[in-house]
């Protein structure tokens, strides 16, 4: 188990496999079970594995069973342009939307202050261009099937921070997140409001929020606030998904470490650059590569086309698996690899500058 780590929603650290089992014994996770994968399939993340816990996810599998309406919650800090990470719980919200959900997407600008000191109108730039990408995505924006915010602009989560705030004391939230500057306590009681505006907003409703591990410590001041105060509302879920490491083989994806990811706004050229960089799980050399296989669950390769890039099962499968055998060369795997991402990235770009303007409406920016 490793030795630093620790959940923070603003600076975690990196989390090892053996960590995510000793979240779910440690906070009341719990697994996806076979049952519930099968129930929801449909739902690649959950198919693929990547979201390995949940909580309250039978309430959304029996609201869609009873066809009854169910709300998915999430949004972004408009700090910088979208990368693999923020790509993730995107998606995962236009496939829980697919399903049926109401999306609920806010532009989290209260915390991108608060955390990185961005003053709202700089922050509106980045607002739109966050927005164009899950439209370009493939999230529904009419009015019935989304609702979407920013936290500066919207009424009902600052009264939330106000009205449950009477609940919070300093040393419940050292508790939760250790010992912060003031203004991120005030950030997670606006998320708390974030969270359960759906049902402020439409009636009580089950509500799923896709996040990664590290935002659990919201999910859980959410969830006992909703249980204090809110209490004929349905106690808010989340399904959990793993956190990608960095491209390059570091802890974690960071601005601090370039190579350590990428976003769709940068050059075609740097995208292709890092992923020829990128940490593989092959061995020292080709001879060794053929006769002892390679470590795809190690390769950094392989998990970018698992979450995001192969739509192929079967591939992806038959890769995992040519690999172990020592068939599948890096070289030739990466190679590949270039060229679905920057084919992804391509058309990503050209629907997403159809959708500028329309962002730009819905967030009411000029």
């Amino acid at each position: 188990m490793s030795g630093n780590f620790k959940i923070d929603p603003w600076s975690s650290s990196n989390i090892l496999e053996e960590d995510y089992l000793r979240l779910i014994d440690e906070f009341g996770i719990k697994k996806i079970s076979e049952g519930i994968r099968q129930k929801l399939i449909n739902h690649r993340f959950i198919r693929r594995k990547i979201i390995f816990g949940h909580r309250a996810l039978s309430k959304i599998i029996k609201a869609i069973e009873s066809d009854k309406t169910w709300a998915v919650m999430s949004g972004i800090k408009p700090s910088g342009p979208f990368h693999l990470g923020t790509l993730t719980t995107a998606l995962e919200i236009v496939e829980f939307q697919k399903l049926g959900a109401k999306a609920y997407y806010c532009i989290a600008d209260i915390e991108s202050w608060e955390d990185n000191g961005i003053p709202y109108e700089k922050a509106e730039d980045a607002a739109v261009d966050n927005l164009a990408d899950i439209l370009a995505l493939g999230l529904d924006y009419s009015p019935e099937k989304a609702y979407i915010w920013r936290q500066s602009q919207e009424p009902i989560v600052k009264d939330v921070c106000f009205k449950v705030g009477r609940l919070v004391t300093q040393n419940m939230l050292n508790a939760i997140y250790g010992e912060k500057e003031f203004g991120l306590y005030l950030a997670a009681l606006i998320q708390v409001g974030d969270i359960i505006l759906p049902q402020i907003l439409d009636g009580a409703q089950p509500t799923i929020v896709p996040v990664g591990i590290d935002q659990d410590p919201h999910i859980r001041l959410t969830r006992d606030l909703t249980r204090r105060y809110y209490k004929k509302f349905f106690l808010p879920g989340a399904t959990y998904h793993k956190l990608l490491p960095g491209l390059d083989g570091s802890d974690k994806m960071s601005k601090r470490n370039p190579n350590s990811y990428f976003t769709f706004n940068e050059p075609l050229e740097s995208i292709e650059k890092k992923i020829k960089g990128a940490l593989t799980g092959g061995r020292r050399n080709l001879k060794e590569q053929k006769e002892l296989g390679g470590e795809p669950q190690k390769c950094m390769i392989y998990k970018i086309l698992m979450y995001h890039f192969e739509e192929d099962n079967e591939k992806l499968e038959m890769d995992f698996e040519q690999c172990v055998k020592g068939e599948l060369m890096c070289g030739d795997h990466k190679k590949e690899c270039v060229e679905k991402v920057l084919e992804f990235v391509k058309k990503h770009r050209k629907k997403k500058d159809k959708l500028i303007d329309t962002a730009r409406e819905l967030l009411k920016i000029e």
